[in-house]
Order: C-alpha cells, then structure tokens, then sequence
C-alpha cells in the first residue's frame, strides 16, 4: 500500500480519533509543531518492504519510535498501546481498522534505521525546524558524557584486566568515583538556556570524553563549556581562531601542586553553567529510564540513543512554547 492511500484511508475514522485525541493535547502539539513530510523525506530510503509484508509508512514507524522513547516501552508493550490507545494511533497515522506494527516490524525499523545510517539525519531533520521557530539560543554548548548500562549481564572484572562480552562485543568498562561501569557513554552538546540537545555521540564506556568533543561542538555557538576532561590545548586554540569563547575549565597538572587561583576562580564562575547538561541527563535517566541500553550493539544503540535525543528535544521544545503541561 502506497503512503499516499493509506493517508486516503483517514476521513471519518481520523476524524473520530481526533475527537478522543483531544485527552493527548502535548501530542497534538508536539505534531502540530513538525512538518513531518521533511522528516519523511529523509526516511523515504527505507520504504522497501519485502514481498508479502504489509508496508507500513515511515513515519507510521518513526513517530512510534518517538512514542516507546516517551513512555518507556518495550517493542511488545508499544505495539499494544498503539493498538489499545486512540490518541497513540492518531499520532502515528493509524486509522481504526488497520492493523498495528507488531514488535518485530518495529525493531526491524529500528535496524533499517542503522543499516542506512538514517538516525542522525532524522534528529537533525526534526531539530533544525525546532530551530526555526527560534528555540535554540545559541548561546552556548553545555559538554558532557554519561554513562548507561549495558543490555547484557556483566562479564567478569579482574583488576588491571576487564572482560568482553560475547553476547555485545562492543560493550566495555570503565571506571568512575570508585564505580566499575560495564556499558556505553553518551556525550552530548546541550545548548545553553534552552536545553536543547544539538549533537549526541555514542560510544564504549571506556572512551574519554576529551575524544569526542570536537563533535559535540556546532560551530554556531558562542560559547563552549565543559569540565576539565575537556581541556586540551589544541582544542582551546581552535575555538579561539573560530571567535568560540572558551569556557572550558582548568585541570592541575603533573607539575603542579595546584591551580593558580584566577584559574580556581574560573573554574568556580563555569562550574554552576555547565551543571546544566547533567539536568538533561538526569531526565534521560529518571524520565526516559535511559538506565540500561536496549541492544546488543553499539550501531543499534546509538540509533536508539538518537531517537531519544529526537524525543526529549520534541517534548523540551513543547515545553518551552506552552510551558510545562
């Protein structure tokens, strides 16, 4: 079926679910809020279903992905609630007499998503119209890294010596205040005063943040502020020459025995602004429940990790133009 008859297919039922929707106003706004035709467009590689299975739309897909970011859902558990909940169909375009994606049809989105590396395109499709309507300030990035858990059970740790899993290779430790951590890293780029995330790396626990920040930096902003993993020599000089204030912190080195104090004060002016990044983490993990990662791979992570970033900026920039619902 062509995404152009199923859209025939949403006369009265669409209207119908429209009614009920009402009860999901954020919803309604968080789609009101997207032309969804440009996010389409970049997913458009992927509508190849194989003969003899039902083709559902892209965004069918998609925007149930953003829907089991948003409220915590395993495959099985969304494809109930989509089934079960009118204004879940409503969002993703479902009329009432069609079948709903089952978990499998799901989760093969999600590797089609990695397969083609489309992920990053669709965060960037849906945050650049969150851009337009004047939400991301710019006025600076907000660096930093947490760690999650990894899907698989933890290997043995030895000291001096950690451990692979056979079941996700990719997967590895690290070591923080005292804690062996067994999983991934995501570093993120969180713009200053709106919260917004612009740019999101996931990678093995054991990378050190200082690795990825080049990434997490977009060139527009003008200010970059991070903690003293961050600090690098070369990366000061580069911000320097692209008009980027620094405002990454100092760390004491081998030589010596402590920070001259301007730089102790520094540290104390940027300390409080660049916190802010780890209240967004902190709603990844308590809202989102962004514990654990749900994959054996870190390909398939980090396409999960995207549409998370894709949903937490939808529903912050929800929140910045009606305020908290």
């Amino acid at each position: 079926m062509t995404q152009g008859r199923w859209r025939e297919q949403l006369s009265f039922d669409d209207a119908l679910i429209s009614d009920v929707a009402s009860r999901n106003a954020r919803l309604a706004r968080i789609d009101d809020l997207i032309d969804w035709s440009r996010v389409e467009a970049v997913l458009a590689p992927i509508y190849d279903a194989p003969a003899g299975q039902t083709s559902y739309p892209v965004l069918t897909l998609f925007k149930a992905q953003l829907l089991g970011q948003w409220y915590d859902l395993s495959d099985p558990a969304l494809e109930a609630a989509i089934a079960d909940r009118l204004s879940f169909r409503r969002f993703v375009g479902l009329p009432l007499d069609a079948d709903v994606p089952d978990h499998s049809t799901l989760c093969r989105f999600r590797q089609e998503l990695a397969r083609r590396d489309l992920a990053e395109a669709a965060f960037e499709a849906v945050l650049d119209q969150i851009a337009a309507h004047g939400l991301v300030v710019k006025q600076g990035t907000l660096m930093d890294a947490t760690l999650v858990e990894a899907r698989a059970g933890r290997p043995s740790y030895a000291t001096g010596r950690a451990a692979r899993s056979e079941v996700d290779p990719d997967a590895d430790w690290t070591r923080k205040h005292g804690r062996s951590t067994f999983g991934y890293k995501m570093h993120a780029g969180v713009d200053q005063g709106s919260g917004l995330i612009r740019r999101a790396v996931l990678t093995p626990a054991k990378t050190a943040e200082s690795e990825v920040a080049d990434a997490l930096i977009s060139g527009d902003e003008r200010a970059v502020y991070g903690d003293k993993a961050y600090e690098n020599k070369h990366r000061r000089a580069r911000l320097k020459a692209q008009g980027i204030n620094d405002r990454i912190m100092h760390r004491k080195h081998k030589h010596q025995s402590a920070l001259p104090v301007w730089q102790q004060r520094r540290n104390a002016l940027i300390r409080p602004i660049r916190a802010g990044v780890e209240r967004v983490f902190g709603t990844l993990k308590r809202v989102y429940g962004y514990t654990r990662v749900r994959a054996y791979s870190l390909a398939i992570n980090r396409v999960q990790m995207l549409l998370l970033a894709t949903a937490y900026n939808l529903r912050r920039a929800d929140r910045l133009t009606h305020g908290p619902a």
